[in-house]
Formats: C-alpha cells, sequence, structure tokens
C-alpha cells in the first residue's frame, strides 16, 4: 500500500508514518522510487494496538 494510502488507514500524517516504520513497527518494500507498506503490517499494528474492553462494563447482564 502507498504511503498516502496507509496513512488514510491508519488515520495518521506522513511523519507519524514514517517514525512508525524507523522504529521498526512497520514493514515496507522499495519498489523502483515508490515506498509500500505491507498491509499485513498496517493490520497488525492496528491488531496490537487495539483497546480490550472490559466484557463486564456496560453489557446487559
Amino acid at each position: 500500500m502507498r504511503i498516502t494510502e496507509a496513512c488514510r488507514y491508519l488515520g495518521i500524517g506522513r511523519s507519524t508514518l514514517y517514525v512508525l516504520i524507523g522504529q521498526g513497527e512497520l514493514e515496507y518494500i522499495k519498489l523502483g522510487s515508490s515506498t509500500l507498506v505491507l498491509t499485513e503490517s498496517l493490520k497488525s499494528l492496528v491488531e496490537s494496538r487495539r483497546v480490550a474492553r472490559d466484557r463486564t462494563e456496560g453489557s446487559p447482564a
């Protein structure tokens, strides 16, 4: 996925995306002059940062 699409997918700016790449939290490949972020890497990042809800709170008994 291109950088602009990855930013839109995550709801973050380009500089933040490049920080995540620099920290090794996102995998990418270079294809010619294009930088492509791996879709599985994006999905993994979202899953790892998902906030688990307390199942007892707010659910009907």
